[in-house]
């Protein structure tokens, strides 16, 4: 079999599962459904603070399970107040929250915010338990939170009712270290992949309420949430992918004992 075969029957193995629903089983694990039950319980006009935690490399993995979660949110008519702690997660964490909200119709200021970025970010978790208005005066357009309804009786984590990290690195350690040991407040965490183990302890401890781990646990909550996006595609197109190179693993072996 030629190079430029195997290379065109991986691409169509990517390609198609992309673009053509294809709708593969996917279990969902106790983790993911701690995070959903979690912001289920919560009742209309909540408030949930949405921390874009990661760099614009990992875009492919955490943008799925940052628009599953904020879909949630917004279906179930709960404020949403989003902020970064890394430079790279602002402009991109900003526009997935729009773009969600939009979905819903939800309007900005009243039913969402987005607070910007905020270098030394273990300041920025320590000062948002004493008063957030200290650490971001101004939300990311420079407009003054005392104008913003959704923000004048949100002082403090004694008003948010849940802090969820997108990471793709151990900014949760932070959180867990100076919000929920500190202030008692409930962390759900969606992490990439390759991040989602070093979480599992915090799990174990209770001191994480929940887990989403990379596409597939974005492809999980779509399922909860019954709204299919890129996380299910692209468990599919993974899926789809791995079962071509097994099966070429094959053939290339029965080949070579053939030719023997």
């Amino acid at each position: 079999m030629s190079r430029q075969l195997i290379f065109v029957l991986i691409a169509l193995s990517v390609a198609i599962p992309l673009v053509i629903k294809i709708g593969l089983p996917n279990e969902v694990t106790s983790e993911v459904m701690q995070v959903y039950e979690e912001i289920d319980r919560l009742g209309p006009g909540s408030v949930v603070l949405v921390s874009f935690d990661h760099e614009a490399s990992s875009l492919p993995e955490v943008k799925p399970m940052a628009q599953a979660i904020l879909r949630h949110c917004f279906a179930k008519r709960l404020k949403v107040i989003g902020l970064a702690l890394l430079a790279e997660g602002t402009a991109i964490g900003e526009q997935i929250l729009r773009e969600t909200a939009d979905e819903y119709e939800a309007e900005y200021g009243r039913d969402y915010v987005f607070l910007g970025f905020r270098p030394q970010f273990q300041a920025a978790i320590l000062g948002m338990g004493e008063d957030i208005r200290r650490v971001f005066p101004e939300d990311y357009s420079n407009t003054p939170l005392i104008r913003l309804p959704i923000m004048r009786k949100v002082r403090d984590y004694r008003d948010i009712a849940l802090i969820i990290s997108v990471t793709d690195g151990d900014m949760p350690v932070w959180w867990v270290d100076y919000a929920v040991s500190r202030y008692h407040k409930g962390l759900a965490v969606a992490a990439t992949a390759v991040m989602a183990t070093s979480f599992y302890p915090f799990l174990s401890s209770g001191q994480m309420i929940g887990l989403l781990g990379g596409l597939k646990g974005a492809a999980e909550y779509e399922m909860l949430i019954e709204k299919p996006g890129m996380g299910q595609k692209g468990m599919d197109a993974q899926s789809v992918c791995h079962l071509v190179i097994i099966l070429l693993v094959i053939a290339g072996n029965v080949g070579y004992f053939m030719r023997k």
